[in-house]
């Protein structure tokens, strides 16, 4: 029987890149792609040193109470609100994320919602594939411009400020509030204010989420923030589901509250609220705002670079790259990152 560390990676992704997991461990890839429910998840683990898991994959106490050989979850996504960091870390379980790699893709996503969105780019496609184009009309599908706007972001991370970037091209004004202001620098980088949360719900023509989720940040935005936003604004989400409260946005779409929303995260998915899917002035996709070929595969490469290490194999043995947990590491005897 073999004495090497054992992985299980919790759906097919990328062979090539994952094969280099198996220099160093026996590897089980599970062969589908489906919702690991919670008693999945903890057979899955019950008997490994490690796992590769993702966004759907929620690891929490209950899941990891009888991975006595649990010693590393790499988490392929930046975000990490479905691992129960401190259980983890009361375990002595090493926790890491792949930040970085897919700033730049999220954040031009963010940009094809927000044009899609304030020019009904898909509510006119929809019109047009049902025959309802019999003649051209000077007011048809009025959408709303984008240059020379006032662009306002939740959430000044990484995304959020190359979010900003992209907005010196169109002429506009940004505006943002964080958790904690930028350095100046930074803020010069970005051409970027800072303003009260208030404020920035008034003043945005177009409202764009960028900020992680944790139960601070839940529902964020609801029913008070809507109603503080311009009548004509749009919102757009490329963050977490659970940031909005999404049936007080369904009413906000409905009244015409605010203009058009634009939505690649929700508060139950895979599942959508049924009344923004009867919306038509809401543009939705499916999770994908990190979806190129080449980030993705970033993203994989680095959460197994993140695994190895964790593991104590290769040239970064018991130093990850990306822990989330570091003190977990200490518990376990290792050294901090």
């Amino acid at each position: 029987m073999s004495m090497r560390p054992r992985v299980w990676v919790t759906q097919p992704v990328f062979g090539d890149i994952l094969a280099r997991l198996e220099s160093h461990f026996d590897v089980r890839v599970e062969a589908d792609v489906a919702p690991r429910a919670a008693d999945a998840l903890r057979a899955g683990l019950h008997d490994v040193d490690g796992a590769l898991v993702f966004i759907p994959d929620r690891i929490d106490a209950a899941v990891i109470a009888g991975a006595h050989r649990l010693r590393a979850i790499a988490n392929v996504g930046v975000g990490y609100d479905n691992l129960d960091i401190p259980a983890l870390t009361a375990a002595g379980i090493i926790a890491t994320n792949t930040p970085d790699v897919l700033t730049e893709t999220t954040a031009d996503f963010a940009w094809a919602l927000l044009l899609a969105t304030a020019r009904r780019v898909t509510e006119a496609e929809r019109w047009l594939r049902e025959g309802q184009w019999t003649t051209w009309s000077f007011e048809l599908m009025l959408g709303r411009d984008v240059h020379g706007s006032t662009l306002g972001i939740l959430g000044m991370g990484r995304i959020g400020q190359a979010i900003a970037r992209r907005a010196r091209g169109f002429g506009m004004r940004v505006l943002y509030h964080n958790r904690a202001r930028l350095a100046p620098e930074l803020e010069r980088d970005c051409a970027a204010t800072h303003v009260a949360r208030n404020e920035l719900l008034a003043h945005s023509d177009h409202l764009v989420l960028a900020l992680p989720y944790s139960a601070q940040t839940h529902h964020a935005i609801g029913a008070p923030e809507l109603a503080r936003m311009k009548p004509g604004a749009t919102l757009v989400n490329v963050a977490r589901g659970g940031i909005v409260d999404d049936a007080a946005l369904a009413d906000a779409l409905d009244a015409g509250r605010i203009a058009a929303a634009g939505l690649d995260v929700y508060e139950n998915e895979p599942a959508v609220h049924p009344r923004l899917l009867a919306c038509r002035n809401v543009v939705l996709t499916p999770h994908i705002a990190s979806a190129s070929e080449a980030t993705r595969r970033a993203m994989v490469a680095l959460a197994v670079d993140n695994l190895v290490a964790a593991l104590g194999a290769g040239p970064h043995a018991g130093r990850p790259p990306n822990p989330v947990n570091a003190d977990a590491l200490l518990a376990r005897g290792g050294h901090s990152a």
